[in-house]
């Protein structure tokens, strides 16, 4: 019996259990849609039901040529075979975090040690609202670029390390993995050229020749999507004008202050788990003013380590590392740069979520120093420069541990609105109802939970037309002779509509669900005509 058997990798078994703990607890969440859906949410799900049933090949989010639909052709089998439901919705996602978990360990295990690895997965494993959201929920991109970006770094290592046997598939799908993150979400892009550094670096003469050509043929079989829309994208509709124009807001220039506090006291910490989604506590902002020291001094760790290293192997290894702190940074660097850090830290903060990627890198400083001060054979200096790298460790662990609490607390509350959400889907089909108007975060959640038995065009809160992404729902509701209205009790779209129904308002009520009111007026009101 060999010597492995005999004794099983403890690490290795801790990781898994701690793994399994994190898949377990976000199934979960999803068999109870936590968190709760919305209509950014159920625009992709309308997307995989249309793929299912051949009607469509999206290409970038309804209304949003930038955001690629990867997520909802990975669901369209399912919801084209149970239909439309949440759970079924989200189970991809679910699986592709458990990829990530995989991955981060074996890379983690692979470029530092197997005690690192096993701490960065218990970290992975819990999460807050904020983690669990960019997570879990299909709204596009995050969940599937950060396995994509570590997939690419363990290829460029093995190939480096020379322990991949087919070196030509290795790296085709390379390229193919390059292609999808890039056509999946552009914010991925510091990490898919930090990665394209270290394949260079560690297999230059892997890509002369066919292995070379594989690499681009799959990179362009990838981004073949997003290349043929581009194509044939409206002047101004191209992806590059989109994203130019929601990235920068006219008129608004923050202050470089102001930026530095939304993304880094604000963004980093929240995007970490260590925040409810409403905002950061004064005491859980340490987090942010330590993010970039610890990336400062991962890439001299790292950059050390590639000076000293014996072979090139440990030269392959130290880069990888380095492009682990480099996407980090710049990813860091582009957020802090752009006024939405400043603007609305909280909602932008989701931006934030492929900084978890570079988990292993980021903790690599304070588990180098704390490692040793734990030891028996400590002795002073060690023990004088691991205590305090231990209790940073062991705060970070605890305020991991209390953002996943105060989102479990606040549980009930996320039930109650998604049970609203599908109790109003049911009034208004009780109502006979299959055209309405209602607000944004309304319509194509409703449209979803009701498998597009009802179809809802988005108004304004002046009762004018406002942000339909899928136009056919729109010129649905226009066609109707007697469309309904869903609205929110006391919103000025409800006070608007009642002033021009007038003495008939109160008759035109047929249903009210949680903080939503449903209005079947005898004629169609549509002001903006």
């Amino acid at each position: 019996m060999s010597t492995a058997k005999r004794n099983p990798d403890a690490p290795a078994l801790v990781a898994l259990l701690l793994g399994a703990a994190g898949v377990g607890y976000r199934l979960v969440l999803t068999l109870f849609t936590v968190p709760a859906s919305n209509s950014d949410e159920a625009t992709f799900g309308l997307a995989a039901l249309h793929i299912a049933g051949g009607h469509e090949r999206p290409v970038f989010l309804y209304g949003q040529r930038y955001m690629g639909m990867l997520e909802s052709y990975l669901a369209a089998p399912l919801v084209g075979w149970a239909g439309p439901s949440w759970p079924v919705l989200r189970l991809p996602l679910l699986a592709l975090y458990a990829v990530f978990l995989w991955l981060a360990y074996r890379l983690t295990r692979r470029l530092f040690s197997p005690g690192l690895a096993v701490a960065v997965v218990g970290l992975l494993a819990l999460g807050s609202e904020r983690v669990v959201r960019d997570q879990l929920t299909v709204v596009g991109g995050r969940p599937e670029v950060k396995p994509a970006v570590l997939a690419l770094l363990l290829l460029a290592v093995a190939l480096g390390e020379r322990r991949v046997r087919h070196r030509w598939l290795a790296t085709g799908a390379f390229g193919l993995l390059t292609g999808l993150a890039l056509w999946s979400d552009w914010l991925i892009t510091p990490y898919l050229l930090a990665a394209g550094v270290v394949l260079v670096l560690a297999a230059p003469r892997d890509l002369i020749g066919w292995p070379g050509v594989l690499l681009v043929v799959g990179f362009l079989a990838g981004v073949a999507p997003m290349i043929k829309d581009n194509v044939v994208a409206p002047p101004g509709q191209d992806s590059l004008s989109v994203f130019r124009e929601i990235s920068t807001k006219e008129g608004v220039a923050p202050s470089l202050a102001a930026r530095l506090h939304g993304g880094l006291l604000e963004g980093v910490p929240l995007a970490s788990g260590l925040c409810p989604m409403d905002g950061c506590a004064r005491w859980a902002q340490w987090f942010g003013v330590l993010y970039p020291v610890l990336l400062v001094t991962a890439a001299v760790l790292g950059v050390v380590a590639y000076r000293r290293a014996g072979d090139p192997a440990a030269r392959v290894r130290a880069t990888a590392i380095l492009a682990l702190v480099a996407g980090a940074a710049l990813t860091l660097l582009a957020y802090v740069r752009s006024p939405l850090a400043a603007t609305d830290p909280l909602g932008d903060a989701r931006y934030l979520s492929v900084l978890q990627v570079s988990l292993p890198a980021v903790l690599w400083p304070l588990w180098r120093a704390a490692a040793p001060a734990l030891r028996a054979t400590a002795g002073r200096a060690d023990r004088l420069r691991g205590v305090p790298a231990a209790v940073v460790l062991a705060g970070l662990t605890a305020a991991t541990l209390a953002g996943t609490a105060t989102f479990l607390v606040g549980l009930p509350g996320i039930r109650a609105d998604e049970r609203d959400a599908r109790r109003l889907a049911g009034a208004v089909r009780r109502a006979g109802l299959h055209e309405v108007y209602g607000d944004y975060w309304t319509c194509h959640r409703l449209i979803f939970n009701t498998g597009e038995a009802v179809a809802c065009g988005v108004l304004d809160g002046n009762l004018t037309p406002g942000q339909n992404r899928y136009p056919a729902y729109w010129q649905r509701v226009a066609r109707a002779a007697r469309p309904g209205y869903v609205v929110a009790v006391g919103s000025p779209a409800e006070r608007a509509l009642r002033r021009l129904l007038g003495g008939r308002a109160d008759a035109a009520v047929v249903a009210e669900v949680g903080r939503s009111r449903v209005y079947h007026p005898e004629r169609a009101v549509r002001p903006w005509r």
